[in-house]
């Protein structure tokens, strides 16, 4: 898992940003048992990697092992024969740990493709039975995180930091092992030399990580001015209040900061090459010099050859050793990563399936609601006590003043969400009894938020009904009162709406919305807020779309502008989460309550005031809701 805000590390060294030691797991038993859960499956190719991995490691220090026979039986005892078997065993060694290598790189890489699709899928099915209240209470941007980088941080961490431990370790244990087959005197010293490159390499790339933040934060600050100052709406607030010479001078102090702190960096940075440098040779010449004093000194079984070979050896273990000593760190953020995931894996799933739904045969639409209570946050009541019935074929109103509970009530029908207390029916059946696929295939809604693919209007269509046929997407579209203006379209129903519909007016995708909820051909169909949003044109469109819509099937309107429900057989007028009236549009107008209200408000500049409330025909309104 990456730093914090992409930042790197020093060179040599890995370290945590503030963020991610706040967000270190405890590491325990259960967890790291959890993690390699998913590796299980792929035991037997995870053998294979492993016998890979050491054969490869094994296979990599063999040339190193194999110069001192070419130097010692081959140069120094001018043997030919030797000289080219041993180069040939060399090339031959080398060419088979290439060979390993990517035979283990493409099983290791299949291993983390599959974990990751497994996790992927895992997620996606998870987060597919969510509930609403998850996607409003979560941000998004964070949803998509957890499903994107953070998995794909997983199959770094396999083809990465497990290679990187398993390799590393094998590869450092077999070095130290040859060293001390050789000579355990310069094995020794060897391995005393190791910190020498270990220290100096923490140390650097300490300084340099806290240099390279420090110059991440300063870079920060100055694309914060960029696009505060030199975005349109931004140049055009400097240019009127006069600011140009004093942004001019906040940039200028922050852009020198950040050049110096660059220059430390680099210089941080050539410093630690130039120790780096020193003591990688320091290693080589400390062993020739010790080698030499035993050869010449004690008449030592030692060969030249045996001197090469250690120091090729030694070489061989800085690596290792570096990686090793900055596993921690990578650990950490692993187990942090699967931490984050698993968090997600382990939210508990609010609506669920009953254990045995009850199927009540063929569903009519009939919706009944109970004393329902409702609340979002367990603090706010947003619905009290309401109590309805829709009988099937019959259509309702629900009007009421913003944020009285009018698309809380839509959202209960369908078990977006599941009532605090009372119940609701469907077809006289508790919706919390009735499989979720078989009531949510009966109710359909068109909301005031069309959502529209990117792709054609057949696509669009089809997603409600992948199966119809031409004729049948023209008879919706022509119910929808949008069948002329595919027509008349170059491609039709082939026509491209662009992402989320943008290539049509609000209007024209309200109606395709209306076709493809027709083309499911649900039971109770539901209109919420589907005019609120447009002018009065595309509205009035739509409400000739409507209007025989509503007599043909059980209907629910929810709006704030009352001209859209005059068509329904009942209207309820909510206010504060509970129904304070209810009745037909003329009864309601007479009463003097809360609907009069909504009527007189809306309608107080058109000529209808003061006429006769059982004309249904009602003139031209302003545009502004209540």
């Amino acid at each position: 898992m990456p730093p914090a805000g992409g930042r790197r590390g020093g060179p040599g060294g890995h370290y945590m940003s503030d963020e991610e030691l706040a967000a270190v797991p405890k590491v325990t038993s259960a967890l790291i048992k959890r993690v390699f859960s998913y590796l299980k499956p792929y035991w037997k190719q995870l053998i294979l990697v492993l016998l890979c991995i050491a054969l490869s490691s094994i296979a990599n220090l063999l040339p190193s092992i194999l110069t001192g026979k070419i130097i010692d039986e081959g140069l120094i005892g001018r043997s030919m024969k030797l000289l080219i078997i041993y180069i040939a065993a060399s090339f031959g060694v080398t060419v088979l740990a290439s060979l390993i290598g990517v035979g283990e790189s493409y099983i290791n890489n299949w291993i983390a493709q599959h974990i990751t699709f497994d996790m992927r899928n895992m997620m996606y099915e998870h987060l597919q039975r969510m509930s609403q209240r998850f996607f409003t209470s979560n941000n998004q941007g964070d949803i998509i995180t957890r499903m994107t980088s953070d998995i794909d941080g997983v199959e770094s961490v396999i083809t990465n930091t497990f290679k990187s431990i398993l390799s590393n370790s094998i590869t450092l244990v077999f070095a130290i092992v040859a060293m001390f087959q050789k000579n355990w005197i310069l094995a020794i010293l060897g391995i005393l030399i190791i910190p020498l490159f270990a220290v100096p390499t923490r140390r650097a790339g300490k300084t340099r990580w806290k240099l390279t933040n420090e110059a991440q934060q300063c870079n920060d600050e100055v694309n914060g001015i960029l696009n505060e100052t030199l975005s349109v709406s931004g140049q055009l607030l400097v240019k009127l209040f006069g600011k140009e010479e004093e942004e001019f001078e906040r940039y200028k102090a922050v852009n020198n900061r950040m050049i110096n702190l660059n220059i430390r960096e680099r210089m941080a940075g050539r410093w630690f090459f130039m120790v780096l440098n020193t003591v990688t040779n320091i290693g080589p010449m400390l062993l020739y010099l010790v080698g030499g004093i035993l050869i010449m000194k004690y008449d030592s079984t030692i060969t030249v050859g045996d001197i090469t070979v250690l120091v090729a050896l030694l070489g061989k273990t800085y690596m290792p050793v570096n990686s090793l000593l900055n596993i921690q760190v990578d650990w950490m953020r692993a187990m942090a990563l699967f931490s984050r995931i698993f968090d997600y894996y382990d939210m508990e799933i609010e609506i669920k399936d009953p254990e045995n739904p009850i199927t009540p045969g063929e569903f009519t639409g009939e919706v009944e609601f109970k004393n329902v209570d409702f609340s979002y946050d367990g603090t706010r009541q947003i619905l009290k006590d309401v109590s309805f019935k829709l009988e099937s074929g019959k259509s309702m109103a629900i009007v009421g003043p913003s944020g009285s509970g009018k698309s809380t009530i839509i959202n209960l029908i369908p078990r977006l969400y599941d009532v605090c207390a009372g119940a609701v029916f469907f077809d006289g059946v508790d919706v919390r009894n009735l499989s979720l696929a078989e009531l949510r295939k009966c109710v359909g809604v068109v909301s005031q938020e069309t959502y529209l693919f990117n792709g054609t209007i057949r696509d669009n269509l089809r997603y409600a009904s992948p199966d119809a046929t031409e004729d049948e997407m023209i008879a919706a579209c022509r119910k929808a009162n949008i069948y002329d203006f595919i027509e008349n379209q170059e491609l039709g129903l082939d026509t491209v709406v662009g992402n989320r519909g943008l290539k049509l007016s609000g209007g024209e995708k309200q109606r395709i919305s209306i076709a493809r909820v027709l083309l499911k051909d649900p039971k109770l169909l539901i209109f919420d807020e589907a005019t609120s949003a447009l002018d009065s044109i595309s509205e009035s469109k739509i409400q000739e779309a409507i209007d025989p819509i509503i007599k043909e099937r059980t209907s629910i309107l929810i709006a704030h502008r009352l001209s859209t429900i005059l068509a329904a057989d009942k209207i309820y007028v909510l206010k504060d989460g509970m129904i304070v009236e209810s009745g037909q549009h003329k009864d309601l107008v007479r009463a003097g309550g809360v609907y009069t209200e909504l009527y007189e408000t809306q309608f107080k500049n058109s000529d209808i005031i003061g006429g006769n409330p059982d004309d249904h025909g009602m003139a031209p309104f302003p545009s502004d809701e209540y």
